[in-house]
C-alpha cells in the first residue's frame, strides 16, 4: 500500500492520491532530485505479478517516452522498486475530459472542435512515430485551466490484452470507445485510434455515449453492428460538415474511415467554413456490414435463387445431323471473331487514335500573372479564374504566382483548366479587437484558420465591472497589426478565483468577512445602519450577490445593523439617572 511521505526508488516522495483505476493508481509526488512535482502511476498488485504484462508494459512505456508534443503528457521515467512497477510523468494540474463532460454536459461547438484539433494533432505525432494509443477515452485526456489538452496513458494502453474485456472497470470504460475490429479480436491500427476519436467527438457534442449496455460484451457488439446515432437529430444547429467528420471517423469498415489522424485534423480545420456548412451527408464508399458475396450466398442457401438447369443435347448419328452441327459451329465462330474485332476497335484502337496527350504543368511559381497565363496557354491549357485567388506566402513576393491547381509538375490532359494562386506576401491576417469575446472561440479561429500561435494568460482586474471567466479583457497586439503565420499573440482573461458566499443568510460575522476578503484580495467597506429591526452587527446586505465570481482587487460593501440612537436618548438617560 502506498502512503503519504513514502519514497519510490528513493527519489519520488508521495504527496497525495490523484486518482484510482482498475489498472493503476496515480499519485502526486515530488522528484527530490530535480525539485519538481510529478505524477507517478503505480501498477495494481495483480497486474504487477503478471511477468508477461510487466515486460510488455515497460517496453511500450519506454517507446512512448520518446514522444515530445505539447498535447501529449511527457514521460520522464519507467522503473521498478521492490516489486512496485511505476511510470513517472509530467504533472498536469486540472481535470480529465470525462470530469469536464460530467460537469458541463455537452460542450459548445467551438469548444469541442478546439479540443478535437488538439487531440488529433497529438495523435498525428504519435502515429508518425509508429505508436498507436489503443485506449483513447476522455478519462485518458487531461484539461488544463487554460484549455490546453494533454493525452496520457500510451504505455498502459499498448500493454493491455484484449482478453481483459470484462475483468476491470478500466476496460469497461474503454469499451465505450472500442473500434469494431478490436471488438472482434483483430489487431489495432492507426484507424482504430481514429474510430475512438470519432466517438470522443460525439460525446463532446452531445454529452452522451452512443452505445450503452449492461456489460462490456453487449456494448462491444453494438459497436460492431449498430450505426452511430445522428448528432444532428439531437441538436439541429450542428452543421452537416461536423456530423460528416463523426460518420467518417466511426465507420464500421476501416476502409471508409480517414486514412490518417492528420486527414481528420485537416477536416476539422475547415468544417466551419461557410462553403462546407451545408455539404451533403457523407456516403460510405465500401460496404459497412456483410459484403455482397455473403448476402448472395445467404440468399442461395435460403433457396431464393435457382441454379441454372442443364440443357440436354441428343446425339444424331446421321450425316445430315453432323453437317448441320458443323455449319452452326462455323457460324458461331464467325460471330465470335466479329465481336472480338469490334471490341478491339472500341477499346484499343479508337482510344489511341482519339487520345488526348498528357502534358506536365510547367513551373509558373514566381512569375507575374500575365507571364504565367501566357506560359500555360502555350502548353495548351486554359485558365479557370480570370482573377487569381489571393493567398499568403513566406517565399513568394507579393503579386507573383505561388502555385496552381492541379499542382505544378503534375501530368494532366492537354486543354485542362488550371487555377492560379497569387501571393499577397507574408501577411495572413490583420489583428482585430477581441476584448469582450469568448477566448475559446477566438483561439479556435486564429489557430485553425490563420495559423497564429495563441497564448492565454490570466490578468488581475479591478472592480469596474464583473467579467465572465472566459471573457477576453486584453491583448498584447494592437488592432490593425498585420501578422504572418506563426505570429504569437497573447489574450488576457480575468484572474477568477472563487464565488461570493451568502453573508446575509449564513450568519457571517464582521471579523469573518474581513478575513475572507483579505484571503481573496477583495477591498471591503463596512457601512453601519441604525435600526431596531435586526440584532446588533447582523449583516443586512452585500453589494455583490452570492454565487457571483470573485475578482481580485474588486470592492465589496457590507451593510450591518447598529442600535438605533434617538436624538433625545442622552437627555432621557440623564433624567432617569438623576
Amino acid at each position: 500500500m502506498i502512503t503519504k511521505g513514502q519514497k519510490i526508488n528513493d527519489r519520488y516522495e508521495i504527496i497525495k492520491t490523484l486518482g484510482e483505476g482498475g489498472m493503476a493508481n496515480v499519485y502526486l509526488a515530488k522528484d527530490v532530485i530535480l525539485d519538481r512535482n510529478v505524477a507517478i502511476k503505480i501498477l495494481r498488485g495483480d497486474l504487477a505479478g503478471d511477468e508477461k504484462f510487466v515486460r510488455r508494459f515497460q517496453r511500450e512505456a519506454l517507446s512512448a517516452s520518446s514522444l515530445s508534443h505539447p498535447n501529449i503528457v511527457e514521460m520522464y521515467d519507467v522503473g521498478e522498486d521492490n516489486g512496485t512497477y511505476y511510470i513517472v510523468m509530467e504533472y498536469v494540474p486540472g481535470m480529465t475530459l470525462k470530469q469536464l463532460i460530467k460537469k458541463r454536459g455537452s460542450l459548445s461547438l467551438s469548444e469541442a472542435i478546439d479540443i478535437m484539433l488538439q487531440i488529433t494533432d497529438g495523435i498525428t505525432d504519435a502515429h508518425d512515430s509508429y505508436i498507436i494509443h489503443r485506449d483513447l477515452k476522455p478519462q485518458n485526456i487531461l484539461v488544463k485551466e487554460n484549455g490546453e489538452i494533454k493525452i496520457t496513458d500510451f504505455g498502459i494502453a499498448m500493454a493491455l490484452n484484449s482478453t481483459q474485456l470484462t475483468q476491470t472497470n478500466s476496460v469497461m470504460g474503454s469499451v465505450h470507445y472500442l473500434p469494431p475490429e478490436q471488438a472482434s479480436g483483430k489487431g489495432a491500427t492507426i484507424k482504430s485510434d481514429i474510430y475512438s476519436m470519432g466517438i470522443l467527438f460525439y460525446e463532446l457534442l452531445t454529452g452522451k455515449l452512443p452505445f450503452k449496455g449492461e456489460n462490456a460484451v453487449e456494448i462491444a457488439l453494438k459497436h460492431m453492428k449498430n450505426d452511430i446515432p445522428s448528432v444532428r437529430s439531437m441538436n439541429d444547429s450542428i452543421p452537416q460538415s461536423v456530423e460528416n467528420i463523426i460518420l467518417r471517423a466511426t465507420a464500421k469498415n476501416p476502409k471508409n474511415r480517414y486514412e490518417t489522424a492528420k486527414e481528420m485534423h485537416d477536416d476539422l480545420l475547415t468544417c466551419l467554413n461557410e462553403d462546407r456548412l451545408n455539404e451533403k451527408k457523407y456516403e460510405f464508399t465500401y460496404p459497412e456490414h456483410a459484403d455482397d458475396s455473403e448476402k448472395k450466398q445467404a440468399i442461395i442457401e435460403n433457396g431464393q435463387i435457382e441454379e441454372p438447369k442443364k440443357i440436354e443435347v441428343k446425339e444424331d448419328d446421321s450425316f445430315e445431323g453432323e453437317q448441320t452441327k458443323n455449319t452452326w459451329i462455323w457460324i458461331l465462330s464467325a460471330i465470335f471473331i466479329f465481336i472480338v474485332l469490334i471490341l478491339v476497335v472500341i477499346f484499343i484502337i479508337y482510344p489511341k487514335i482519339t487520345q488526348v496527350p498528357d502534358v506536365v504543368i510547367p513551373n509558373v511559381a514566381g512569375m507575374t500573372v500575365q507571364k504565367a497565363e501566357e506560359t500555360l496557354r502555350k502548353k495548351g491549357f486554359t485558365i479557370s479564374n480570370e482573377d487569381p485567388e489571393k493567398i499568403s506566402s513566406e517565399d513568394i513576393e507579393e503579386g507573383l504566382i505561388v502555385k496552381t491547381s492541379p499542382s505544378i509538375g503534375r501530368k494532366v490532359k492537354k486543354g485542362a483548366s488550371i487555377k492560379l494562386y497569387q501571393s499577397i506576401g507574408n501577411t495572413v491576417y490583420e489583428i482585430e479587437d477581441y476584448t469582450g469575446k469568448n477566448y475559446i472561440e477566438v483561439r479556435t479561429i486564429l489557430t485553425s484558420q490563420y495559423g497564429l500561435n495563441v497564448v492565454i494568460d490570466k490578468k488581475d482586474v479591478g472592480d469596474e465591472k464583473e467579467y465572465d471567466e472566459q471573457e477576453i479583457i486584453g491583448q498584447d497586439l494592437e488592432v490593425g497589426t498585420k501578422v504572418a503565420k506563426g505570429t504569437r499573440i497573447t489574450l488576457y482573461i480575468p484572474n477568477v478565483v472563487d464565488e461570493y458566499p451568502n453573508f446575509v443568510d449564513e450568519e457571517w460575522t464582521l471579523e469573518e468577512i474581513q478575513n475572507f476578503c483579505d484571503e481573496y484580495g477583495v477591498n471591503v467597506t463596512f457601512v453601519p445602519k441604525q435600526t431596531d429591526e435586526y440584532p446588533e452587527n447582523k449583516i443586512i446586505s452585500q453589494s455583490r450577490a452570492a454565487k457571483t465570481t470573485i475578482v481580485k482587487g474588486a470592492t465589496l460593501k457590507i451593510v450591518y445593523a447598529v442600535k438605533y440612537q434617538d436624538s433625545n436618548t442622552e437627555d432621557t438617560t440623564d433624567d432617569t439617572t438623576n
